[in-house]
């Protein structure tokens, strides 16, 4: 059982449908789902960055398990990219623990390795450019 708090006008997903709470809502769940705080989605349009894009590939692996291989492939060729293109040794050990969570399809814990080389990527990308400064 889980048991999620929520703020008015706060969204969760829950296997693939957006709700939005009415007044602050408590919500249990009695049986296994595929559950993301509003706060922990991104759109297509906010996935602008590779770390973003890939994130986004592991969100819809997660809430659309319908669709599971054909997400599964593209984190599978976003993260061989990102992997390429990172050199610092901490961003290096978030995609090891990343593709090891994929491996064994825990796509909601991959997402937290993930929202790592999202701030690993702001910070580099904040260094050549102040645009990306979060």
């Amino acid at each position: 059982m889980l048991r999620i708090n929520l703020r008015d006008g706060e969204k969760v997903v829950i296997n693939g449908a957006v709700l939005r709470s009415v007044g602050r809502t408590d919500v249990v769940i009695e049986n296994e789902a595929a559950i993301l705080r509003g706060r922990d989605v991104i759109t297509p349009e906010d996935a602008d960055t590779p770390a973003k894009r890939l994130y986004f590939a592991c969100m819809m692996a997660y809430i659309d398990p319908d669709r599971l291989i054909q997400h599964q492939s593209r984190v599978l060729s976003l993260f061989e990219e990102l992997l390429h293109a990172i050199e610092a040794p901490e961003a290096k050990a978030s995609c090891i623990a990343f593709a090891n969570k994929i491996a064994r399809c825990s796509f909601y814990h991959a997402l937290a390795d993930c929202r790592d080389l999202i701030a690993y990527e702001a910070q580099a990308l904040a260094r050549f450019s102040p645009a990306y400064a979060a």
